[in-house]
């Protein structure tokens, strides 16, 4: 496939959702639109592994700047 074959896709399946999504009724678009687990359906705020407790920031940025611990 050429990059014009993927941009093609790719358009026409935002342009499907967006379809989709004038079908139903303003709350259901709402909630259709929610980022949301798609086996249990909670909302992506409430799952507790959303954030990493292990991350540290700090080591990170020096990481990031090239430093070493």
């Amino acid at each position: 496939m050429k990059d014009r074959d993927f941009l093609w896709c790719a358009l026409n399946l935002m342009l499907d959702e967006e379809e989709e999504l004038e079908q139903l009724c303003p709350a259901c678009r709402s909630k259709a639109m929610e980022n949301r687990c798609t086996v249990c359906g909670a909302p992506a705020a409430s799952w507790e592994m959303a954030v990493n407790r292990g991350f540290d920031l700090d080591r990170f940025e020096r990481m990031r700047r090239g430093m070493r611990e």
